[in-house]
């Protein structure tokens, strides 16, 4: 091939630092904002925040107290301050924001810089003996509770040493997760320990609280539970223990014709012995786990004022951040500083891209409760069909720019916490010639499961003709793949007595 030179013009999309953080910020959930907002805060110090989450802390002493002492001294010195103090101070603290308000997120408020005397945070009030806080202890685990169990019954040695061994055996749910050959195969021979030991070392823990615990099994761990119930028939404790033991997979596919069959009972004694299946615990063990709760929070509120729903920017997740004016000024008066004008420049960049962020998302929300309005009112089963080309059509955006918007973003409503991106869903059509929303129509069929005779449950065809004499025509297999997303068991699983 022969080389040559040629110049050649084109065109090309380039994207500015600017623009590239623009766009990073807005795809961010507002947890992630937060600790990107901490690490560009640390990066430049001529970005400063002016809510500062620390402000408000409370510190303790070493014996649990509140430091009343700097609540005291800081009281102290806003009474003292008189009315020229503080004009003067409000003056000055009034100036820097109005210099500065193209450079902030939110407009100050007067709250924001005036003296309050507040109530000092674990004083004594009247008929508190104590003003310390009460702080709630630790949750103790499944294996603390089994050796505290094991400290109060067990005295000799060795017992306790075998029945730790089989304590450290059991799961998270409360089972037994190796067989007794398994635990008699990893001790030492010069131990001599017997099988029958370590049978007695588990029929130990089988006694302890909570019921069921060191089960092998399903069927032995609600064993264990329906023997140690109280106040049951011994019929119906019988036929009880008969289904978990031998029969527990007829049960739990609601076979109650083949058991009754089987049992050679009639429908009140397996109604009973049901009633007293069902208050066993499968899992006895996650009682004790530690429970994590996640939160979030809301980016917006949607509120209904007269007739009409209005949203609002939740301001408790909208960081107010501002530049440094006292560096800034320095800058210009210094001429070795001129490093840091690319840091102002970004400081600024921050400050208008954070702005733009949080009113793209409320342009967003706005036109999402104009269309969605009927979901506010009547709930779920209003929802309209809605795409993201029609938001980004509406407010002359791009459709990737609507979908960071509403990714990971969150709107409180009467109706409770939802995604943005719940309220955007495909259409099924309907004989009318209209259409309805995927979302209304899993509302309906959850409504329509949720009243349904338990004896005599609604199978996915029924639903679908019920649907369909509703005008929305709609398959079985598509109800299924709805019902599945809520959740809810098929006909065979919710059959009832």
């Amino acid at each position: 091939m022969k080389q040559s030179l040629q110049l050649r013009t084109s065109q090309h999309l380039t994207l500015t630092p600017q623009l590239q953080q623009s766009i990073r910020l807005l795809q961010l959930s507002t947890l992630e904002l937060h600790q990107e907002l901490e690490n560009l805060l640390i990066e430049n110090p001529l970005l400063e925040r002016v809510d500062d989450p620390l402000d408000s802390a409370v510190r303790l002493l070493a014996d649990g107290s509140i430091n009343n002492q700097e609540a005291r001294s800081e009281t102290e010195f806003n009474t003292s301050n008189n009315e020229n103090d503080f004009a003067t101070d409000a003056s000055v603290k009034s100036e820097t924001i109005d210099n500065n308000a193209d450079a902030e997120i939110t407009p100050s408020r007067e709250e924001d810089w005036s003296f309050e005397d507040t109530p000092v945070l674990g004083s004594k009030s009247n008929g508190e003996e104590d003003g310390r806080p009460q702080l709630e202890g630790a949750q103790s685990t499944l294996r603390e509770h089994l050796m505290e169990q094991m400290r109060l019954t067990i005295s000799q040695l060795r017992d306790r040493a075998l029945i730790e061994l089989v304590i450290d055996a059991i799961d998270e749910n409360g089972y037994l997760c190796e067989s007794l050959e398994e635990l008699h195969a990893s001790l030492p021979i010069d131990l001599c320990v017997d099988i029958e030991e370590l049978q007695f070392a588990l029929n130990m823990v089988q006694s302890f609280e909570p019921e069921g615990v060191g089960a092998r099994s399903t069927a032995e761990c609600l064993s264990l539970q329906i023997k140690r119930l109280k106040k049951i028939p011994f019929v119906t404790r019988r036929l009880a223990l008969q289904i978990v033991e031998s029969h527990l997979a007829l049960f739990a596919q609601r076979d109650f014709a083949k058991l009754r069959k089987l049992l050679h009972c009639d429908d009140e004694d397996l109604r009973e012995a049901q009633v007293v299946i069902r208050q066993c615990t499968p899992k006895p063990g996650l009682a004790f786990a530690a429970a994590r709760s996640d939160y979030v929070a809301p980016d917006v509120v949607v509120k209904k004022i007269g007739e009409e729903w209005v949203v609002l920017l939740n301001r408790d997740v909208m960081p107010r951040l501002r530049v440094n004016q006292l560096m800034a000024s320095l800058m210009k008066q210094q001429t070795g500083a001129s490093g840091l004008n690319p840091q102002l420049q970004e400081a600024r960049w921050l400050v208008k891209n954070m702005r733009q962020r949080f009113d793209t998302i409320l342009r967003v929300a706005q036109t999402i409760v104009e269309r969605q309005c009927n979901f506010f009112t009547h709930g779920a089963v209003a929802m309209r069909p809605l795409v993201l080309r029609e938001i980004a059509d509406t407010l002359g955006l791009h459709e990737s720019t609507i979908s960071r918007v509403t990714t990971q973003k969150f709107m409180l409503t009467p109706h409770g916490m939802f995604e943005l991106k719940y309220f955007f869903c495909s259409h099924v059509a309907t004989e009318a010639g209209g259409e309805a929303s995927s979302t209304a129509i899993r509302a309906v069929i959850k409504q329509l499961i949720g009243d349904e005779d338990q004896t005599k449950p609604l199978s996915d065809s029924k639903i679908a003709d019920i649907l369909g004499e509703q005008g929305m025509v709609i398959a079985r297999r598509t109800v299924a793949k709805y019902r599945e997303a809520l959740k809810i068991p098929p006909v065979s699983l919710r059959k009832s007595f």
